[in-house]
């Protein structure tokens, strides 16, 4: 069933697998309020449907997974600068305490707020003609939930590269699966099969050992991964603060007692 925010659900009782497919082409497969909302829901309705035992998250179409938050979407923010209102905090699974498997077929372009999902999939397959970059610093914007969701899954020079570089330079999939980013590369528009068989390998097995495993990973770096959360909201308020106000910051910095180790 698809809804009227572009989210597509389809649930196989008979393997237990449930392939959840974000589904706005036109748009590259982004995110608008609606969708984020919807995929939320989405998650937490799984928690209770036991006839639902792993799921595969794709797009729709081969030329994008999904392309992060869309431009045209207005997201009200308060007025203190001490909080940040980030419809992609709760898009994933683990957001929504939900610790059953969930595999990513990524189908073409992952890039920016897909690294959201991406992050909180237990492991990612991709089509050979898949993408993976982070576009923030192109456009004078922090990343730092998606540098965060990455650095748990690549080695630190790989997560700054592809954090730098912004648009200038993508990540194939083969060198996505050098890094450890990817776990399989599939030929064609073969991914979503791919993603779905693997699935209903996990989904085939006794639920308690592997919602079990599912959250014993997890609990290997949620401590690391919640202290550097912790820190992206004041990174990001202090990256998009107007100029003038960044420059009375630093200058009142200038002005101060200079740092002394003691």
């Amino acid at each position: 069933m698809t809804g009227a925010s572009g989210l597509r659900v389809e649930r196989d009782a008979a393997t237990g697998v449930a392939v959840v497919t974000l589904d706005r082409p036109e748009r590259h497969n982004a995110l608008d309020l609606a969708t984020a909302s919807e995929l939320g829901s989405c998650w937490r309705e799984f928690r209770y449907d036991d006839t639902v035992r792993a799921v595969v998250l794709t797009g729709a179409g081969e030329h994008a997974f999904c392309t992060g938050v869309d431009r045209a979407a207005e997201v009200p923010q308060p007025s203190s600068p001490y909080s940040i209102d980030d419809p992609l905090l709760t898009v994933g699974p683990k957001a929504n305490d939900l610790w059953k498997p969930v595999l990513a077929a990524v189908n073409g372009m992952a890039c920016g707020g897909a690294f959201y999902l991406i992050g909180e999939c237990e492991f990612v397959l991709a089509a050979e003609h898949a993408t993976f970059f982070d576009p923030h610093t192109t456009y004078g914007m922090v990343s730092a939930y998606e540098a965060v969701a990455m650095a748990q899954r690549m080695p630190f020079g790989e997560v700054a590269r592809m954090a730098l570089m912004g648009t200038a330079e993508r990540v194939s999939a083969r060198r996505a699966y050098e890094v450890g980013l990817v776990s399989e590369v599939v030929a064609g528009a073969g991914v979503r099969a791919a993603a779905v068989a693997a699935a209903e390998t996990v989904a085939s097995f006794p639920t308690a050992a592997v919602q079990g495993t599912v959250r014993a990973v997890w609990s290997a770096r949620e401590a690391a991964r919640a202290q550097a959360m912790a820190h992206a909201p004041h990174l990001i308020a202090l990256g998009n603060a107007p100029p003038a106000d960044q420059s009375a910051l630093f200058a009142s910095r200038e002005r101060g007692a200079p740092f002394r180790i003691r």
